[in-house]
């Protein structure tokens, strides 16, 4: 297994929460996978969307530890890429033959990188999060936040950064979900 991966869902590669995300990138060396740049239809219930970019994406994803879900907050709510790209993952609850896939995702910790211009992170962000990891038995390692009402500057939130860079580096793979 690798360490993590990060999943970027944003309207502006480099806007603030890809700036966050870069200076936490830079310090871990981890793969960054664009949701924007994938082709990835919502949900389906008959499931007509099976030839898109979702199953390759999330057998991908397994290959790692840790999964960090990095979003800005819209409307209290993540992007649409991330909605969606979530969304998918009924496909390994209804499809018997990825009902495998589903049952590995109970081995991943995973973390929220968000911005906002808010000072602290709306608790309805961090709360569908949560709820979704708990449901999936995913373990939820933590998360960062960077109040950006005039953008991201680099380095504002180094303590924060710093934190969230020795969490992800500290997680033991093989300690109980």
């Amino acid at each position: 297994m690798r360490p993590a991966i990060a999943l970027f869902a944003s309207s502006r590669r480099h806007g603030n929460t890809g700036r966050l995300l870069d200076e936490i990138t830079q310090r871990l060396a981890i793969d960054v996978v664009d949701l924007s740049e994938k082709k990835i239809s919502p949900f389906d219930y008959e499931h007509r969307n099976r030839g898109d970019d979702f199953e390759p994406l999330l057998r991908r994803v397994l290959t790692y530890d840790q999964i960090i879900f990095a979003s800005p907050v819209y409307w209290y709510a993540v992007s649409p890429p991330m909605k969606i790209f979530i969304d998918r993952i009924s496909d390994v609850l209804d499809l018997p033959e990825l009902h495998e896939l589903g049952r590995r995702l109970r081995t991943k910790c995973t973390y929220v990188l968000c911005t906002s211009e808010d000072e602290v992170v709306h608790p309805s962000f961090l709360g569908a999060f949560r709820d979704t990891f708990e449901y999936l038995g995913m373990q939820f390692g933590g998360y960062i936040h960077a109040s950006c009402p005039d953008g991201y500057v680099q380095g504002s939130c180094e303590r924060d950064v710093a934190a969230f860079v020795e969490r992800i580096k500290g997680h033991d793979p093989h300690a109980p979900v």
